[in-house]
């Protein structure tokens, strides 16, 4: 912990600039890293402002995620490549001597909890205070007591672009408890376990663990779902500027709206041929065994079960080779296998628009646009859950100005996000 005037004087002074560059792969002296400063010293006024006390604090970072490789692989315990990004959740924290955490995020309503009572609340579903009551659960299961604090939040992590805020939040809540309450004693697999957790039974969004495992973690990183209870995650070792090409999210306008449904259909879909074969998730079946019972399942299960199966085997495999490519630094390799992966999941996973409503289709729409403008160089594929949100590219830097142009005279103003991938996870900035 340290004073919060201390805090600032130190930011102010460049005596967190190497921490700072560190954190968000910046160079010193750039307006990048004047731009990073100028935001831990926004949150640290916001903390003064609404809690009223200069005490001795601590700052944190929690960053969105990419998926680079793996589309809809983690829920049949496949292989994903992910990785963090240079948008985050920054928060000014202090204990509060209490049972009661108080967070405020910038621009929305205070969270008050009171951690005397950790089961779900059904009220809380689908709202922030079920994630910080589920993580404060968690950390509980795992033998550590939470008690309260105040914290004041600002985030860059853009909603509904697939970056996954909700784990970004997830893993802030539990750095923070990890440094004031478990003398960090939790590992970052740990905090996203909790943060998967805190999503599944108490925010109610039956999400893999993907999301936090990447904001957790932090860089790139290749993880294995086989063993769901103790997933591995490898780094990978590749600085993705050396490609020469940009990484570009594009909001592609659609509503995520009435698409629940829609995303569980993928999952359950998948499970029911796996239960074809008597086992509970696809990464349990043999794939020549599969392809032997296409003409049996198709009868028994229609077309697009089988379908999405076929995306899951192939899918899986190009994560893993995803890997290989990148730390080989073969990233023209790495480059194709995007292409393909973005072709399997708008042919075989379907993922790009909803047969109820054919007439809206904002994302092949999108990725129609992007091929179009690359016209053969650089990747485009499906971001994320699908459906409707975003899509990710791959841009040469060439031509980085033209895409971002072209894409959002169609798709509207800052509608292309250029992001580079952050080299840390949920960190401590200052302590």
């Amino acid at each position: 912990m340290i004073p919060l005037e201390q805090a600032e004087l130190a930011l102010r002074t460049g005596k967190m600039d190497e921490d700072i560059c560190e954190i968000y792969s910046c160079t010193s002296g750039s307006e990048q890293l004047s731009v990073y400063k100028s935001r831990f010293l926004h949150v640290i006024e916001g903390y003064r402002a609404v809690f009223g006390r200069n005490d001795e604090i601590a700052l944190f970072s929690a960053p969105g995620r990419t998926e680079l490789g793996g589309n809809h692989t983690d829920h049949q315990h496949g292989k994903v490549i992910a990785a963090s990004v240079n948008l985050d959740i920054i928060a000014c924290a202090a204990p509060n001597d209490s049972q009661i955490i108080r967070i405020q995020s910038e621009g929305y309503p205070l969270d008050e909890i009171d951690l005397s009572d950790l089961t779900p609340h059904p009220e809380e579903t689908n709202r922030t205070a079920a994630l910080i009551r589920g993580v404060a659960a968690g950390a509980y299961k795992l033998g550590f007591q939470a008690k309260g604090f105040d914290a004041y939040m600002v985030s860059n992590v853009l909603s509904g672009s697939g970056l996954s805020s909700s784990a970004a939040y997830e893993t802030m809540i539990g750095v923070i408890i990890n440094l004031f309450f478990c003398e960090e004693n939790l590992s970052a697999i740990d905090i996203a376990k909790i943060g998967q957790y805190a999503e599944n039974i108490y925010f109610g969004k039956p999400c893999g663990l993907m999301d936090q495992m990447a904001s957790s973690v932090g860089g790139i990183i290749a993880i294995d779902f086989k063993d769901e209870q103790d997933p591995i995650a490898v780094r990978v070792p590749y600085d993705m500027q050396s490609s020469e090409h940009s990484l570009c999210i594009i909001d592609t306008g659609g509503d995520h709206a009435e698409l629940t449904g829609e995303y569980a259909a993928i999952p359950r879909e998948m499970c029911e041929v796996a239960a074809a074969f008597g086992k509970s998730v696809l990464r349990e079946v043999n794939e020549a065994e599969f392809l032997r019972s296409m003409p049996s399942l198709r009868r028994q299960l229609g077309d697009r079960p089988v379908l999405r199966a076929m995306h899951f085997f192939t899918e899986n495999r190009r994560a893993e080779e995803e890997r290989e490519a990148l730390e080989r630094g073969n990233f023209e390799k790495f480059r194709q296998l995007v292409r393909r992966s973005g072709r399997s999941s708008a042919m075989y996973l379907q993922n790009v628009y909803t047969g109820v409503n054919p007439e809206k289709q904002d994302m092949s729409v999108a990725l129609a646009l992007a091929e179009n403008i690359l016209d053969g160089r650089g990747a485009v594929r499906v971001h994320g859950g699908g459906f409707a949100g975003t899509i990710q590219a791959f841009v040469p830097n060439d031509m980085l100005a033209y895409f971002k142009t072209t894409m959002e005279a169609v798709l509207g103003k800052d509608a292309c996000h250029v992001l580079t991938i952050r080299p840390a996870g949920g960190v401590v900035l200052m302590n």
